[in-house]
């Protein structure tokens, strides 16, 4: 039992050091991404666009980022991770151990909730050199990053059970996270779009989590924030429960 309960906190650790080892890929480059859409999107549209009444495109641009880039590096960790440990083998070595699925659940995507946390705050850091966003309701921040960390980090736990091989991975990628994270109100408020797409962006729970991380910065947002907050928090409890599911009956890391 003693065994089982530490277990995951080593298992945690492990992953935690496999991101960090490698930090200059795995937090670095995020940053530096983040930072050339700013410079490029903030440049074209700052005195094109204005948000919420007063607040500046570019102010209104970094909770954007800074949201996405938790969200793409939370999947991108537990995701490369379990594929990677499939692939070449080494994924036996954790399966040896009495760790409970709990266990293994806990370890990938607490690991995951930090590199968003730290890729996020990486690029905040940066970008607000260009516009400092203000701090209206700093406990909405907090709980939406960690909420959309912990969403993408266990879609990233059930596709990396599911894919057998990069090409895989790659479609679940291209196809599903990266247009949902675009298409989620980064770089725009959905009140500026059509009435057709507006109702399109509320069927993305993507945008639920961006608008209620931006709501702390700004105190306005495009819906409630507790109407988004109700929904992420529903999401997490669907996707926790498949993931532990898949963990439980082994599948696809058991013969």
């Amino acid at each position: 039992m003693m065994i089982g309960a530490l277990g995951w906190r080593a298992l945690l650790y492990k992953e935690t050091l496999r991101f960090w080892k490698v930090g200059f890929q795995t937090v670095g480059a995020p940053v530096l991404t983040a930072v050339l859409y700013l410079m490029v999107f903030g440049h074209v549209l700052e005195d094109h666009v204005k948000v919420y009444g007063t607040v500046s495109y570019t102010a209104f641009l970094v909770p954007g980022l800074v949201m996405m880039s938790v969200l793409q590096n939370a999947f991108a960790n537990s995701s490369s991770s379990i594929i990677q440990s499939k692939i070449m083998g080494s994924l036996v070595f954790v399966l040896l151990t009495p760790l409970s699925h709990w266990g293994w659940f806990f370890a990938y995507v607490g690991s995951s909730i930090v590199r968003g946390l730290a890729v996020g705050v990486g690029v905040f850091v940066v970008t607000a050199f260009f516009a400092m966003p203000s701090f209206v309701a700093p406990l909405w921040i907090l709980v939406f990053a960690f909420l959309g960390a912990a969403i993408l980090g266990t879609l990233g736990l059930i596709a990396g059970l599911w894919a057998e091989k990069f090409d895989q991975m790659a479609v679940f990628q291209n196809f599903l996270i990266m247009p949902m994270t675009f298409l989620s109100g980064v770089f725009y408020s959905i009140n500026s779009l059509p009435p057709f797409w507006q109702t399109v962006s509320h069927l993305n729970p993507f945008f639920y989590m961006i608008d209620g991380f931006r709501y702390g910065f700004f105190g306005a947002s495009d819906i409630s924030p507790w109407l988004s907050l109700a929904i992420v928090g529903s999401a997490w409890l669907v996707v926790s429960a498949i993931a532990v599911h898949l963990l439980r009956i082994g599948y696809k890391i058991r013969g």
